[in-house]
């Protein structure tokens, strides 16, 4: 599979001298650039409805990750651990507060080119999967090559889509099962699918809400080492949610959440 995009472009370096009229400081010394988040959320809040009740979710978050880093989101159920990854792939909007990728503001942009965003940028697996039940693994995965190009443009790269996603099942371990429909899969095999599905429009993200919390242990080892490998390999920016310390270890770093803010990071 072809590589990830990199890292952020640098921005241009700024030349500072100071300014002397009798001394001579030597040459000119290039500034440092400053390091832009891939993704980051500024302030941000949110509730949610329930009956004639407002409840609190996340209480003004300041988050960040860089391209290339693997961030594990945790805290207790209720937290806004989940509504945080939401809004950073853009499935729900801010009641207030900032959703920044490579620099530029995507929470307020049009539906369209936040649906444009999310299906080229970000990559998004779950813990129930969401494979529909009537399509191969095979054709799980080339769901979302499908939505993007429209059936003329699908059809006409039909040839290279269906190599690039036997490719990816081949990849996590599920090339002897492209045939297979979701119910004639065990649960890690549905994730494995998942996670094949989640790369096909080579994301710069993946976003991953509880991948493992719907396994047994050594399944759940073995989707992270797929996990983990995609992240050293092919410099996959990964944010993850979990429950799970044991899981949330194998990050490069932990963000906390504690009744709607960050309490570490």
């Amino acid at each position: 599979m072809n590589q990830l995009l990199n890292l952020v472009s640098d921005r241009s370096a700024h030349v500072h001298r100071a300014a002397h009229p009798h001394a001579d400081f030597g040459p000119a010394i290039e500034e440092p650039a400053p390091c832009v988040p891939l993704l980051s959320a500024s302030g941000v809040v949110k509730s949610y409805r329930k009956g004639r009740h407002e409840v609190p979710v996340l209480s003004g978050v300041d988050f960040s990750i860089a391209a290339g880093e693997f961030t594990a989101i945790v805290g207790q159920s209720g937290s806004g651990k989940s509504t945080l990854l939401h809004l950073l792939g853009t499935l729900d909007a801010p009641d207030s507060g900032e959703i920044h990728f490579e620099g530029k503001r995507i929470d307020n942009v049009p539906t369209s080119t936040r649906d444009k965003l999310r299906n080229e940028q970000f990559g998004m697996i779950f813990q129930f999967y969401h494979l529909l039940p009537e399509l191969s693994a095979l054709e799980n995965v080339l769901v979302p090559r499908m939505i993007a190009e429209g059936v003329v443009r699908y059809w006409y790269n039909r040839r290279r889509h269906l190599q690039q996603a036997a490719q990816l099942l081949e990849m996590v371990g599920l090339g002897h099962r492209l045939r297979h429909k979701p119910r004639e899969l065990s649960g890690g095999e549905m994730q494995r699918a998942a996670i094949a599905r989640a790369l096909i429009s080579r994301p710069r993200v993946l976003l991953a809400d509880e991948p493992t919390g719907n396994l047994d242990r050594k399944t759940g080892d073995e989707i992270m080492r797929i996990l983990r490998s995609l992240n050293a390999d092919q410099n996959l920016t990964i944010v993850m949610v979990t429950h799970d310390p044991a899981i949330a270890a194998q990050a490069d770093r932990t963000v906390r959440l504690v009744e709607g803010r960050v309490e570490a990071a």
